[in-house]
């Protein structure tokens, strides 16, 4: 690839990262129809056992319904799907695995220490993993697409 292009695609991809990451803050701090409504009550809300929300979204998702079960799981992995495909384009030495999970790790860790901080949301140990997920997948698709671009 040319360097001008490589130039090119990865200031964009900055620019993308950037809104990204803006809106990342947004759904995750200040969107009230998240549940995000400032409250000055609000209780410190955690759970630190793997899987117990997933399970409790799956098992009552007839009663909370199937957008907010699809919201709370699916949603977790898609948010981070971005980050995962953006940081190998912005950066070479993104362009590994391992890497990818622990960043996605750490910035999921961020966010929900923030939560339980400012009491917006809740820490929440599935979150953690589905986001992680997320960044995962989001590499993996950045290498199919890597791969395709490379092969045409």
């Amino acid at each position: 690839m040319r360097k001008r292009t490589k130039k090119l695609i990865r200031c964009a991809g900055l620019f993308l990262f950037v809104v990204y990451m803006g809106l990342l803050v947004y759904f995750l701090f200040f969107a009230e129809s998240y549940g995000r409504a400032a409250e000055l009550t609000r209780e410190y809300r955690y759970n630190l056992i793997p899987f117990v929300e997933i399970r409790r979204f799956w098992t009552y998702r007839e009663q909370v319904g199937t957008m907010a079960m699809m919201l709370n799981i699916f949603g977790n992995v898609a948010g981070f799907v971005p980050f995962g495909y953006i940081l190998p384009v912005l950066s070479d030495r993104f362009r590994n695995a391992l890497l990818i999970v622990v960043s996605g790790l750490s910035l999921s860790l961020c966010v929900e220490t923030a939560q339980l901080f400012f009491r917006v949301g809740s820490f929440d140990v599935d979150d953690l993993m589905l986001n992680t997920l997320g960044a995962f997948l989001g590499y993996v698709l950045f290498c199919i697409c890597n791969e395709i671009r490379r092969r045409l």
